[in-house]
């Protein structure tokens, strides 16, 4: 028991660590991770990977969702760490949903892409429709996400119609010349 603390705090620290070199490049996008928060997003990732009762060998994923997402305009300082913390407990949850049937890079895009475009920073669009969404049709046997690297797929799955600027334009113009 005591040489699993051990081998837990030595894995602990590394994850710390990788997260805090994200710094160096999250910074230019105005973000940055404390070393207490690097703690609390590793100690929350251990709680997620628990929760979904998932392991996870070699890299975390923590770092490749920072890097991902760093740029979103939905993203700041202020909302950073939850966010992270968020979006990582998405991840492990619909890799079980999806029954590990995509890559953590398909699925890293499919999240970054739906986040910034449908939801618009809508961590709970994002879970409760895009992705369930998602995972319905991979669950079904649509393997179109490995040609696409997560790119581009949820327009097929879609089923909320969208605002349309040509179709506001034409229905103001029609109304403009009443």
């Amino acid at each position: 028991m005591g040489d699993m603390n051990w081998l837990e705090a030595m894995t602990m620290q590394t994850q710390i660590g990788k997260v805090m070199e994200t710094n160096q490049y999250t910074e230019k996008f105005g973000l940055s991770l404390s070393d207490e928060e690097a703690r609390l997003i590793v100690a929350e990732r251990t709680n997620s990977l628990r929760t979904q009762k998932r392991v996870e060998f070699g890299e975390s994923i923590v770092p490749r969702l920072i890097y991902e997402f760093c740029d979103s305009d939905y993203i700041d300082q202020g909302n950073y760490v939850q966010t992270m913390i968020r979006l990582q407990d998405i991840f492990y949850l619909f890799k079980n949903e999806m029954m590990d049937e995509i890559t953590d890079d398909e699925l890293i895009h499919f999240m970054k892409e739906q986040f910034e475009t449908i939801c618009y920073g809508d961590l709970e669009y994002l879970e409760g429709t895009c992705l369930e969404i998602f995972a319905q049709a991979v669950r079904a046997g649509y393997r179109g996400h490995h040609r696409s690297d997560g790119r581009d797929e949820y327009a097929q799955f879609d089923e909320v119609p969208r605002w349309d600027r040509e179709l506001y334009m034409e229905v103001l113009r029609e109304l403009c010349w009443r």
